[in-house]
């Protein structure tokens, strides 16, 4: 009786395992947040080095708090501020600290204005009194402590504003800002996406002076998108986008002297015509200010510094590349005045380390690899902290290196993707390493040599709770397609058979510098394409010709020619994989969002013998509709380059589609227009070709809310059982042919 009940339980838990063992990732799992990993939210390394602070959320009381914890011991040491003990404060969902560390800027409310641009509700936190200050009865933009704490610049209807925190008083520094026309000190639309900048002001070492950019964008040609809602009529949101060949903003550089209370105009001297100033930064010297210039086709690039006391100026630095130079934020100022400088100059990008004249001192890195990341500098023991893809271009470490370039040091020693946070002193950093095949862990390290201290979050839940559904591997390899040795990952179905014929769906993104076969942990799509193994399909990516992290010249082959290269490698990559014997030739199938929606939709027209079906989300269909900035830096202009904008872009091609194509789009898309998709339906239309389509009502670029994102992935899923799923039956002689074929 005992052996026959221990039988019957040893039963019933292997059944149990192997039940669990088959569980399988559905479309509301991904969508649900079910595989949502733990994180460290709003870290900030405090200035004695020796802690840290983090935001924490009880999701119960709805309560948020400043914490701050102890590097040595991971231990949580003090609460700076909780929600819970201020009756003015609902809640607050992020904070910054003023240089001192003696107030903090808590933001309590936010209406997103474009991508990165906000408008929130401030309040300011004083830790000595202890008293909480509202910053505005306004909406404003971009907050930011003067360095002595004692101010608070912001942005308000195109204007800046002054409070000083002491007395209260709030003081306008420009009057001419208008909706439309005039910004001063935030940046306009296209500076915001393609420069990844809105706070285009900044104080002075000395707390006394304003530098900002001044944007005058009357001339520039707006743009309109109905906003539906859930109003009887919809209403318009109109704002200035350039398109590519058309009118920028003119921009200037200004400053204002609280001081003095005047306003006045900075100048270079040096006479450029429709320019950029993408970047400015004041230097340790309270009257220098460093500011980037870049000429229109941003192959030229200039770095000022500029006297704010007599409107003297010089010209530090000039970058010239026969593509484009990219514009960083990795300038750092040193003690001395000298400065750091990431260039890719040599063929990769590396740091250099640079004079306060602007004479080169030494390139601090070097090699067949790419500078990813900069960290910064640590004065006492002369040491620079960066991270790199020296170990392979779908790996990243951290790395120390002396600025003379000698004794570096590999500081992470995991594979896969590796970045850092230091402490204000360079004594610990905490490295948050994932790979394809373990999730984010947060430890604590030293910066001596990179051993680790302890473990601060290791996300095994993640781990233990993907033990029970059916999952693949993600396959890491690479393919040889048109000369060069391509990156691609590859998830098959859990059950594979190589004896099997098996469909395949490819993703892509390709646009210029960008990445999708790296060596890190899931993201939504991961868990996606899963999902589609689960249901007996093969997924790979292919980084082609023009992605990032392989040289200069690998990523600005595609210069003057976007979606040339890249289709090629695409389709020449889906031919090969076709070949493989347990692929199926007569199944393969294309996706990708935005610049991916434009190379699957091109791909599935020039590629119409290969490719069988294709999904296009929020893609650009013609380089025409879209921006100056981004457009322009791989393109020059339409009137430069007609034949480059028109031969590659895929309203051209829309006669060769003969397979399945699913265009999707948010009617909301500030940044990829709603006009790519209608354009490239009328063309659809007007050569009798049939096709699927889906526009999501005020989505905009992102396209989510709500379930939406469910409801998206679902017609996608959907589209792809209804063109790849069902196997078309070949003749004996076809299958006699492809099988000659294949072996």
């Amino acid at each position: 009786m005992r052996i026959r009940h221990c039988l019957a339980v040893i039963g019933i838990m292997c059944t149990a395992v192997l039940v669990a063992q088959d569980k399988q990732i559905s479309l509301e799992d991904i969508w649900s947040g079910e595989f949502r990993t733990q994180g460290m939210q709003a870290l900030h390394s405090m200035a004695n080095g020796k802690q840290y602070s983090v935001l924490n959320f009880d999701r119960a009381s709805r309560n948020s708090s400043i914490d701050i914890y102890d590097y040595k011991t991971l231990e949580k040491v003090e609460t700076i501020l909780n929600s819970a003990d201020i009756a003015d404060l609902n809640g607050f969902f992020d904070y910054s600290f003023s240089e001192d560390e003696s107030k903090i800027l808590l933001t309590t409310n936010s209406k997103p204005v474009f991508r990165r641009s906000t408008l929130g509700e401030y309040y300011i936190y004083d830790r000595d009194d202890k008293t909480v200050t509202k910053l505005s009865d306004d909406l404003v933009q971009e907050p930011t402590f003067s360095p002595d704490a004692s101010k608070i610049a912001y942005g308000l209807n195109n204007n800046l504003y002054v409070k000083d925190l002491e007395s209260g008083k709030v003081t306008q520094i420009t009057n001419d800002g208008k909706k439309n026309s005039i910004i001063n000190g935030i940046t306009d639309w296209v500076y915001e996406e393609e420069f990844g900048f809105v706070r285009a002001f900044d104080w002075n070492a000395d707390s006394d002076k304003i530098a900002f950019i001044r944007f005058d964008e009357s001339e520039v040609p707006e743009f309109s998108m109905d906003v539906f809602g859930s109003d009887l009529y919809q209403t318009q949101q109109v704002f200035k986008y350039p398109k590519a060949g058309e009118k920028n903003a003119d921009v200037s550089l200004h400053l204002y002297d609280l001081n003095s209370e005047k306003l006045s105009e900075l100048k270079v001297s040096k006479t450029y015509n429709d320019f950029y100033i993408p970047r400015l930064k004041w230097t340790n010297d309270e009257d220098v200010l460093s500011a980037q210039y870049m000429n229109r086709h941003q192959n030229e690039l200039d770095l000022w510094f500029i006297n704010a006391e007599d409107n003297t100026s010089k010209l530090v630095l000039a970058e010239t590349d026969k593509a484009y130079v990219d514009v960083t934020f990795d300038l750092t100022f040193l003690d001395d005045d000298s400065f750091i400088w990431t260039s890719e100059k040599d063929g990769y990008n590396h740091i250099y380390h640079y004079d306060k004249s602007g004479k080169l001192i030494n390139q601090v890195t070097n090699g067949d690899w790419e500078v990813t990341n900069y960290y910064g500098y640590d004065e006492d023991v002369n040491t620079v902290y960066y991270q790199s893809v020296e170990n392979g271009s779908i790996n990243r470490d951290v790395y120390s290196i002396k600025l003379n370039g000698k004794n570096k040091e590999r500081l992470s020693s995991t594979d896969g993707t590796n970045s850092a946070s230091f402490s204000a002193d360079f004594t610990y950093f905490i490295n948050t390493h994932s790979s394809a095949m373990s999730p984010s862990t947060y430890t604590l390290n030293s910066a001596k040599d990179g051993k680790v201290i302890k473990t601060i979050i290791d996300n095994k839940d993640v781990v233990e709770k993907l033990d029970d559904y059916v999952t693949s591997q993600k396959e890491f390899s690479t393919i040889s397609v048109n000369g060069n040795d391509l990156n691609m990952w590859m998830i098959k179905p859990a059950n594979f058979d190589p004896n099997k014929e098996y469909p395949l769906f490819m993703y892509q993104y390709s646009g210029p510098g960008s990445q999708q076969v790296a060596n890190r942990w899931n993201g939504a799509n991961d868990y996606w394409y899963q999902h589609l193994a689960q249901q007996g399909y093969i997924v790979a990516c292919v980084d082609g010709r023009g992605t990032g992290l392989k040289g200069r010249d690998f990523k600005k082959v595609t210069q003057n020619e976007l979606g040339k290269y890249e289709v090629e490698d695409q389709i020449e990559a889906a031919k090969l994989l076709g070949k493989r014997s347990y692929i199926d030739e007569d199944r393969i199938g294309i996706w990708g969002w935005s610049y991916g929606g434009f190379m699957s939709s091109n791909a599935l027209f020039k590629g119409n013998d290969v490719f069988k079906m294709a999904i296009a989300v929020a893609p650009v269909t013609s380089w025409r509709f879209y921006d100056t900035i981004y457009t322009e830096r791989y393109m020059t202009t339409p009137q430069e380059n007609p034949s480059g904008y028109d031969e590659n872009s895929p309203i051209n091609h829309v006669n060769k589609l003969e397979g399945d194509f699913l265009l999707i789009h948010g009617s909301g898309d500030d940044n990829v227009h709603l006009q790519n998709t209608m354009r490239m339906i009328e063309a659809l239309v007007q050569a009798n070709k049939q096709f699927d389509w889906m526009i999501y009502p005020d989505k905009n670029h992102g396209i989510y809310g709500g379930n939406t994102r469910l409801h998206l992935y679902t017609k996608m899923t959907n589209f792809i059982h209804e063109t790849l799923g069902d196997k078309r039956e070949l003749k004996p002689e076809e299958e006699k042919v492809k099988s000659q074929i294949k072996g």
